[in-house]
């Protein structure tokens, strides 16, 4: 673990977040990115590790849905405890900061979701603040979304949404169930706004857009489907290019074929992971509202057959984005870290390798994409073991 205040990483092959560079380093200062060299330019005084023989060095994943990790689940413990325990989960994979997700529940919880949350941003660099998926969802689409805590927002609600924070708030809603002006009035306060678990249709998309709308949580999943005369939410998404589309590539959410078809649309795509306790832990069950859901053959499944998020990964879903999807490997880094940094409104300190940007990075085999090395605001942080 490097200590030094200034010093560089040298790598066969750098990726930056939009160019590729051969025999090149990154010379980090502080918590920050100095310079990108030719590694042959490199002071003869400065500290340098140098990764192993084809090894690539890329920004740092971000993952913007992260619901557990590491055995625990944020909606059973909504604590900084538990954060903890879901970032270093996910750092083993390449993960260097996340929204941890916390889905329908109580009033309670979610308030006490939030303030765990804002507690750990600034202190715990790798979270980058909040993801509520719920509770302004719609019934019909809710998937293991548990009905009772579903419901429309009240005044309270805004209150509590729209009050300062420390970090990033996403929301996710179904527009057809808040009322007009909740969503541009969420956005006026900083949070950004994704359409998810929603039977919205194209018009209701639309609306939601011009007052702020701009995300898609799980592209496709949980949401009103296309028809020749009713395009709904996902055709409003594709054709417009001021859309963030999450996509959860693990081969089961979502066929790969249809998604090859949403990368030829103009929205920006996003690797998410929806990721449960199992990943980075031993778990092979979990309670979600009561009900044991078992990981079975890499699905997170409810007793009646119901997806109830994910076993992903974020390097697993780089891999198969180049795999299943047939994306290039830069173009799958970029759907991991430069895409949902500029969706959080984080372009310009996040999802880079340039000077200035925070010296968030990852080491990886690029034909099995195993993680080697993180490094957080420029400190090199363990990975533990990879389950």
């Amino acid at each position: 673990m490097k200590t030094s205040a200034r010093y560089a990483i040298a790598a066969d092959t750098v990726f930056d977040g939009s160019a590729t560079h051969r025999n090149a380093a990154i010379v980090v200062e502080g918590m920050q990115i100095a310079g990108v060299l030719p590694r042959s330019d490199l002071p003869s005084d400065l500290d340098v590790e140098t990764l192993a023989a084809g090894d690539w060095l890329a920004p740092g994943f971000i993952d913007i849905q992260v619901n557990g990790g590491g055995d625990v689940l944020f909606n059973d413990a909504p604590t900084p405890e538990t954060i903890a325990t879901l970032v270093a989960a996910h750092r083993r994979f390449g993960t260097t900061s996340l929204l941890p997700t916390f889905i329908t529940d109580s009033e309670e919880k979610m308030r006490a979701a939030i303030a765990a949350a804002d507690e750990m941003v600034g202190v715990e660099p790798g979270v980058l603040g909040i993801h509520l998926e719920g509770p302004f969802l719609s019934l019909e689409k809710r998937g293991v979304h548990e009905a009772s805590f579903i419901r429309e927002p009240t005044p309270t609600d805004m209150d509590l949404l729209c009050r300062e924070r420390k970090g990033v708030m996403l929301v996710t809603l179904a527009p057809e169930r808040v009322p007009e002006g909740f969503v541009h009035r969420l956005e006026q306060s900083g949070a950004r706004i994704a359409l998810g678990h929603s039977m919205a249709t194209y018009e209701e998309t639309r609306a939601a857009m011009a007052e702020g709308l701009s995300g898609f949580t799980h592209l496709f999943n949980a949401m009103r489907p296309i028809t020749s005369r009713d395009p709904g939410p996902i055709v409003a998404a594709l054709e417009s290019d001021q859309a963030w589309v999450g996509m959860i590539v693990d081969g089961f959410h979502v066929h790969p074929a249809v998604l090859r078809l949403a990368l030829r649309g103009r929205s920006h795509p996003m690797l998410v992971t929806d990721a449960m306790p199992p990943v980075g832990g031993v778990r092979t069950s979990f309670p979600l509202y009561g009900q044991e859901i078992a990981a079975v053959e890499g699905r997170c499944l409810r007793s009646d057959g119901t997806l109830s998020g994910t076993l992903l990964d974020i390097a697993s879903a780089v891999r198969n984005s180049v795999r299943l999807l047939g994306t290039s490997l830069e173009e799958a880094l970029r759907f991991a870290a430069r895409n949902p940094a500029e969706f959080l409104g984080l372009g310009h300190m996040l999802g880079r390798l340039a000077p200035g940007y925070r010296a968030d990075m990852v080491a990886f085999d690029p034909e099995a994409l195993r993680v080697h090395a993180t490094w957080v605001a420029g400190s090199q942080r363990p990975l533990g073991n990879p389950k």
